[in-house]
């Protein structure tokens, strides 16, 4: 494929997820403002985000993975479509099936019993909708993920106003939006991508159901990783902050949960560039080095510039929330860090994904999550809750350094780290300014103006490379 054709390929499908998932990805940033007045306390509020974090825990193990599998085999020209989604649809039931049978099990999860059967029909309706949307996904039907996520957060929006605004039925409500959220959009893809025509139960390909299998499984204790660095955190803060500055425990999962709110915003950024980013690695196959040196430094610079300035921005925009919420802005910033660490670490991942190496995605987030789960008890201790955040940070850098040493063998990148280093330090000299100087403002402003400098050549070279290959399309039209 020629230079221009895979960029365009690449600037074309990013455009595509961003622009098609801006206004749902809007709608769901006012989604959190809107629950801490939905939501009667801090205490509920923390409630229900460990109950979502116990779903988010449950999904990865109940449809082993085969998500990654769905999308990388959908991938491969030679593969049987029918075949993979079959494969897939059986695992999900199986692993279903068997969560069902661990029901006394289940119910031993923390603040889990009183929602149990709310928490069963999340998980099978979220891994529904996962299935059907990797799958057309690997259809390259960009076009329609693009249009569910705007009809899923809609009817995310809509749900939470029947079940919290107008019936008032607290966490058990938020769970039920998830849910019904969740149904309508695998219905929704299954109808429009026409995944019926490709449900045929003799196409089960028992032989490449084991190939499928060896690739996500190791997803699996990666996933669960994933979800250890990024939502034990809650969970060591019920166990341990009860009382902390007059608060209970549930309400500083509330807060923690409040102060995830800015950083998706980095979140967003990465997952636009990753849907689409997936595609074009896997697919590109000549001169892929060079292909993924370019594109790792340009994404690299975006992604500083962005959490300097959020990071700039935390205290201003924690006023969108209910008074009480304000303290949530002490968490943002090195939850901002890890949201960062996290793209990075997708990218680092895609390189796996097209080599197959699903064991080496395990063993860093296998060392991430040990170094989290030690770090997580030691912060607590001596920062407070807030001390989750650093250590999540500090973890998924630990993650990033490990890809960036094991993708070598399989893919020689250049990091630039002396220029990475350089970012960093300003970024860390931007938080101790926020939280140790009365007056931040100006320190805090100039610190993300040096970031933004560093990476403005990097940003605006590739700003003006996508304004060109847009206009040459419109051309064309």
């Amino acid at each position: 494929m020629s230079d221009n054709k895979k960029y365009s390929m690449l600037v074309s499908n990013t455009i595509l997820f961003a622009v098609s998932n801006f206004g749902s990805k809007l709608v769901s940033l006012f989604i959190q403002p809107y629950l801490t007045y939905a939501l009667e306390s801090p205490d509920v509020m923390g409630v229900t985000k460990l109950m979502q974090a116990v779903t988010n825990l449950l999904i990865p193990v109940v449809s082993l993975g085969v998500s990654y599998a769905v999308i990388r085999f959908g991938l491969d020209k030679n593969q049987d479509k029918a075949s993979v989604f079959m494969n897939g649809l059986a695992t999900i039931l199986l692993g279903f099936g068997l969560m069902v049978l661990c029901w006394p099990a289940v119910r031993l999860i923390p603040n889990a019993a009183g929602y149990l059967v709310l928490l069963y029909l999340c998980v099978l309706a979220s891994c529904l909708r996962t299935l059907c949307t990797q799958f057309i996904r690997a259809r390259m039907r960009n076009r329609l993920v693009a249009a569910d996520g705007v009809m899923t957060t809609a009817s995310l929006l809509l749900f939470y106003l029947l079940f919290l605004s107008v019936l008032n039925m607290g966490a058990t409500g938020y769970l039920l939006a998830l849910f019904c959220s969740d149904l309508c959009s695998a219905v929704f893809v299954f109808v429009a991508g026409g995944c019926g025509k490709f449900f045929d139960l003799r196409k089960f390909d028992r032989p490449l159901w084991g190939e499928m299998l060896r690739y996500c499984v190791p997803m699996i204790p990666a996933a669960i990783s994933f979800w250890i660095i990024n939502a034990s955190d809650q969970f060591y803060v019920q166990a341990m902050c009860d009382g902390v500055g007059g608060r209970s425990s549930e309400a500083w999962v509330g807060l923690l949960g409040v102060g995830y709110f800015l950083p998706q915003l980095i979140t967003f950024v990465g997952q636009f560039f990753y849907e689409a980013w997936q595609l074009s690695a896997v697919t590109e196959e000549e001169e892929r080095e060079t292909f993924f040196n370019r594109v790792f430094r340009a994404f690299a610079s975006v992604l500083f510039c962005c959490a300097a300035g959020i990071i700039w921005l935390c205290q201003p925009l924690m006023n969108l929330f209910r008074a009480d919420y304000f303290e949530a802005w002490q968490f943002v910033p090195f939850l901002v860090l890890a949201s960062m660490c996290t793209c990075l670490n997708n990218f680092l991942n895609s390189v796996y994904v097209v080599y197959k190496r699903s064991s080496s995605s395990l063993v860093t987030m296998l060392a991430g999550a040990a170094l989290n789960l030690v770090l997580n008890y030691l912060f607590i201790l001596w920062f407070g809750p807030v001390g989750v955040t650093s250590a999540s940070f500090l973890s998924l850098l630990l993650v990033f350094l490990l890809r960036a040493y094991s993708t070598r063998g399989l893919l020689v990148i250049n990091f630039q780290p002396g220029r990475m280093l350089v970012n960093l330090g300003l970024i860390l000299a931007e938080i101790w300014a926020l939280f140790f100087l009365t007056e931040w403002v100006v320190p805090v402003t100039v610190l993300t103006a040096l970031v933004c400098a560093l990476n403005a050549r990097e940003v605006l070279g590739t700003a003006a490379k996508l304004l060109g290959m847009v206009k040459g399309r419109l051309h064309r039209a």
